[in-house]
């Protein structure tokens, strides 16, 4: 007894051809299958949106999105998708464009036709947006936004990826010259640690204690960022020093800005880019900003002789100006009494010879120098 023959009608050499809307059909059920049909259905829209609609469809778009929340959140998710092609290469933004155009073959993997459905097809006028024959289109457009989802956050990921990064770090009493493969030249104070990272699109450094000072290669398609406590530094091409200490002069926590050449933009870390208040710095120009990132009044404060070896002083706290030479090493020197701490100093001094320091205060201040328990010690020379 014969079998019957389980080929599908269409495989028999004698069948008849599949009308028109049999084969809409069944290429239907292709692209449907494993497919959300929520998202097929936004996916629809978004390519109808592509097209253009008629004030017919714009209604009947606004009637699908009043049905369900979640429409609209679909829609959103697709067009946020959509959105994101912009920063994609124009290569990448072509192909994957390409994808929607152009829908690829049914899952069934036949070397079928491939047809651009009109959205003014028997199926629209019906007023269904993704039955009949838009449906293979939409489906391909899951497909495409799903791939150009994955093509984005990788392109971003690439982009986030640093071209060049590195610690520099200087010990006490140590200063240190880096250049930079962009061009920049960053000179290291004593007791400095900044992290370097170059980009595809901008340049960062951290720097999470000690004094930098930074001439910049200028690139405007390569911004420059400087990090610190919660500060921002920003900049295109220019020389200017930043300060984050814990000792010495300013060591309260607080971050020094001084531009010597150019123009810098100095703002709370998190408000960098954003409409927040910002300080902007010409040349010859400081700020100090506080612990909490708020740039203070804006001063004219340039002092970047710790690079040629000197520290200058300008009406300095005695107790800071020791802090600041002890940054660089052991002064041997030493106050107990705060009326001395107090008292005022000024100048420029070889910030390796803290002994002429030491040698100069009795002739500029009412101090002597008494050598107590293997130290010296600033005592007031005033009787009592």
């Amino acid at each position: 007894m014969s079998q019957p023959d389980s080929r599908h009608d269409d495989d028999r050499p004698d069948a008849a051809p599949l009308s028109q809307e049999e084969d809409d059909a069944r290429e239907n059920a292709g692209f449907m299958q494993g497919e959300d049909l929520l998202e097929v259905e936004a996916a629809g829209w978004m390519v109808r949106l592509q097209d253009g609609l008629t004030a017919a469809e714009q209604a009947e778009l606004g009637h699908w999105l009043a049905r369900d929340p979640g429409h609209a959140q679909a829609l959103a998710r697709l067009q946020g998708t959509w959105e994101r092609l912009e920063q994609l290469p124009a290569a990448d933004v072509a192909a994957l464009k390409a994808g929607l155009s152009t829908p690829p073959s049914p899952a069934s993997g036949g070397a079928r036709r491939r047809r651009r459905s009109s959205p003014t097809s028997s199926a629209h006028r019906a007023g269904s947006p993704v039955i009949g024959r838009v449906i293979p289109r939409a489906a391909a457009a899951v497909v495409a936004f799903a791939a150009l989802g994955s093509a984005w956050f990788g392109w971003n990921h690439w982009q986030r990826q640093p071209t060049f990064e590195q610690s520099f770090a200087t010990g006490r009493g140590e200063q240190r010259e880096v250049l930079l493969p962009d061009g920049s030249t960053l000179w290291l104070d004593t007791a400095t640690h900044a992290d370097v990272s170059l980009y595809r699109t901008r340049r960062e450094v951290r720097l999470s204690g000690g004094q930098v000072f930074f001439a910049v290669h200028p690139d405007p398609q390569h911004p420059f960022d400087v990090l610190t406590a919660n500060t921002r530094v920003t900049v295109v091409g220019t020389h200017f020093s930043v300060r984050h200490t814990g000792s010495g002069i300013g060591g309260d926590g607080n971050v020094s800005v001084a531009v010597e050449e150019g123009h810098v933009r100095v703002a709370k870390a998190q408000d960098a880019g954003t409409a927040s208040p910002a300080v902007d710095l010409l040349a010859g120009q400081s700020v100090v900003v506080d612990l909490g990132g708020e740039p203070g009044p804006v001063g004219n404060e340039v002092d970047t002789a710790w690079r040629e070896g000197r520290i200058s002083f300008n009406g300095t706290r005695l107790d800071e100006a020791l802090a600041e030479f002890e940054r660089y090493g052991d002064t041997g020197l030493v106050i107990r009494d705060p009326a001395v701490a107090a008292l005022k100093v000024q100048g420029s001094f070889n910030l390796r010879r803290v002994s002429a320091f030491a040698r100069a205060l009795p002739q500029v201040l009412p101090v002597r120098l008494d050598a107590r328990d293997g130290h010296t010690e600033i005592v007031s020379s005033r009787t009592n």
